[in-house]
């Protein structure tokens, strides 16, 4: 099965309806239907619910329904340590990105898959050196 790493920005789209929704919504159907597996960097989770939470659209029951539903999808989640750790600094230093943003590149770059976002600044910065795609260029 082939793994996949969806970043924060595409698994937002799973709870709020936005732009490129329905093609975030297509990467996790073909997750739980066992076609992909969706990987991630270990702060996936807090990324996602504080992106939530800071939407203004999830009152406190809802944001805990979110968290349940989230952890529910078993999205498969590494460390942030040795190999990752090490390659995301390289990553974050030489690109001049986030470190949140590397880690995501960085166990794309290790796993020898694509990463998936809806940054399209990222996409344009990073796209032609390493394999980071735009939501919309899903399978």
């Amino acid at each position: 099965m082939e793994k996949l790493v969806g970043d924060a920005s595409v698994i937002v789209k799973w709870f709020i309806e936005e732009e490129y929704t329905n093609e975030a919504l297509r990467l996790r159907d073909m997750h739980v239907n066992g076609e992909i597996l969706l990987t991630a960097p270990e702060l996936l989770p807090f990324e996602v619910l504080n992106a939530l939470k800071y939407s203004g659209l999830f009152e406190k029951e809802e944001l805990k329904s979110a968290a349940i539903s989230l952890s529910n999808y078993r999205i498969e989640l590494h460390p942030l340590k040795g190999a990752l750790a090490e390659k995301t600094a390289e990553i974050a230093a030489d690109e001049n990105i986030t470190i949140y943003d590397a880690s995501y590149v960085a166990l794309a770059t290790i796993l020898k898959t694509k990463m998936y976002t809806a940054d399209e600044k990222l996409v344009e910065k990073l796209a032609q050196k390493y394999s980071v795609y735009h939501i919309s260029q899903t399978l």
